[in-house]
């Protein structure tokens, strides 16, 4: 029979517990020194591999929806969060007076118009008078010119056979009578030249009528121009009173949803004030702020994980598509001088956007998300 094993004193309990706590601490400072290498290596290999930027926000194109015109409010046909479609009524101003004035310039612009074809009419009627007028005249001075030079020739002969037969009758070669029908000839040739040349000299006092006359046209013309004129600017004011008409109806330029409204029903709007902001879901993307120093390893078209925020279960793919041309400071209001020469160097970052594949329109403008970028097959 073996002898049975001699029973542990509590002195030697006690004295036992300590060592192995102290073991437990040991494996246990193991454990995490092993961990923390394990996580610094992960670290180190990410920031070799990856880069990493964990303050960015999802974008999008967020169109401002203002008044052109200044009026009162009529109606407001969306509320936000409603989706609407391009083109879709939005809200109405009131109309009613531009509607007067309309129809007021489209009243002068008949009455002008009207104005301008009847003296185009009266233009033509008088054109086609004088024109005829004007060529019976210089045929009636042509006649009468032709026939004066006529009778100064039978004149001068009628003239020339009275010195004769006078100069006949005082040498008693022929008689009395003879030379009275001579005298009778040339008094009556005489008479018919004097009536040919005041008939010549009416032709011309009337062919200068009838070419004063034709000067009218020219007049006409000038008014029919300047109606001309005024009748353009009509219809420019009248365009315009259609677009001042067209712009009191407010549309949507976009298809989308509604993101904020700012008026009612009742309100009275001026010109440029918004009425409402609107964005295309589907129109998103991601805008990140990558520091200069690791620019140089992206390139278009890296794929990018992206992870929201709001969505921590869902991981999002991207690429990218565009690299700033210049560093967020460039475009800052004020400046930042140094008079002093006391110089700190601050790393300066670039915009980066990231295209991102919407999902039921959950992805929204304004969102938080952090993006992951794999440099490895740059």
């Amino acid at each position: 029979m073996s002898p049975s094993p001699e029973p542990i004193s509590r002195t030697q309990r006690q004295q036992a517990r300590p060592r192995r706590a102290a073991g437990f601490q040991r494996s246990l400072v193991l454990v995490v020194i092993l961990a923390a290498i394990v996580l610094a290596g992960f670290e180190i290999h990410d920031r070799f591999t990856h880069v990493s930027e964990t303050d960015a926000r999802i974008a999008g194109h967020l169109v401002t929806i203002s008044s052109r015109v200044s009026g009162w409010v009529t109606n407001l046909s969306v509320e936000e969060g409603d989706v609407i479609k391009a083109n879709q009524v939005l809200a109405s101003i009131d109309h009613r007076e531009s509607r007067l004035r309309l129809t007021q310039l489209e009243a002068q612009v008949r009455t002008t118009e009207s104005d301008r074809d009847r003296l185009g009419a009266e233009r033509n009627l008088i054109d086609e008078q004088t024109r005829s007028r004007l060529q019976t005249q210089q045929a009636r001075l042509n006649a009468a010119s032709a026939s004066v030079s006529a009778l100064s020739a039978r004149n001068e002969l009628a003239t020339a056979e009275l010195d004769r037969a006078r100069s006949l009758y005082a040498k008693k070669v022929i008689s009395r009578q003879e030379i009275e029908q001579a005298q009778a000839q040339a008094r009556r040739l005489e008479g018919e030249h004097r009536m040919a040349v005041a008939e010549l000299e009416e032709s011309r006092a009337k062919l200068v009528e009838e070419r004063a006359e034709r000067a009218r046209l020219k007049v006409l013309d000038k008014l029919v121009e300047k109606l001309g004129h005024e009748q353009a600017e009509l219809q420019a004011r009248l365009e315009q009173q259609k677009l001042d008409l067209a712009d009191r109806t407010i549309r949507s330029p976009v298809n989308g949803v509604v993101d904020k409204a700012f008026v009612e029903v009742g309100e009275y709007v001026t010109p440029g004030q918004r009425l409402a902001i609107v964005h295309d879901p589907s129109d998103i993307w991601v805008e990140v702020n990558i520091k200069e120093t690791q620019v140089r390893k992206l390139s278009l078209g890296i794929p990018v994980e992206v992870f929201v925020d709001a969505f921590p279960e869902d991981s999002f793919s991207g690429e990218i598509i565009s690299i700033g041309h210049s560093t967020t400071g460039s475009f800052a209001l004020l400046p930042n001088p140094n008079p002093s020469g006391n110089f700190t160097k601050i790393t300066q970052r670039l915009p980066v956007r990231i295209a991102i594949e919407q999902r039921e329109q959950r992805l929204r403008p304004g969102m938080m998300v952090e993006v992951r970028i794999d440099i490895r097959d740059r």
